[in-house]
């Protein structure tokens, strides 16, 4: 396995998904994964839940000395990051950009 993965949910990060997106999240972290890069391509919405898993992951990488980075994420995605602070704690780049 290399030492950075690239996981696309392809749909909104919310509840009804975070259960299997959070094992898959986690299983990448468990197997060694030291770069987790997570490409919201095509996702609208993230809400509470959804940020929780991202945050547990992010959490779980720092543990053990991986890095967290997200791409792709919409304006408004974006700016919910940005209010939470988040965006100072992993690395978060707009669409385009």
């Amino acid at each position: 396995m290399s030492d950075t993965d690239v996981i696309k949910p392809g749909k909104d990060v919310v509840a009804s998904m975070a259960e299997d997106f959070k094992k898959s999240l986690l299983d990448l972290v468990r197997n060694g994964i030291k770069e987790l890069v997570i490409d919201l391509s095509g996702v609208e919405i993230v809400d509470s839940v959804g940020l929780g898993v991202i945050i547990a992951a992010h959490n779980s990488l720092s543990k053990s000395g991986g890095k967290l980075k997200i791409v792709n994420v919409s304006e408004d995605i974006y700016r919910l990051f940005q209010t939470m602070r988040l965006d100072q704690h992993f690395d978060v780049q707009p669409s385009g950009g």
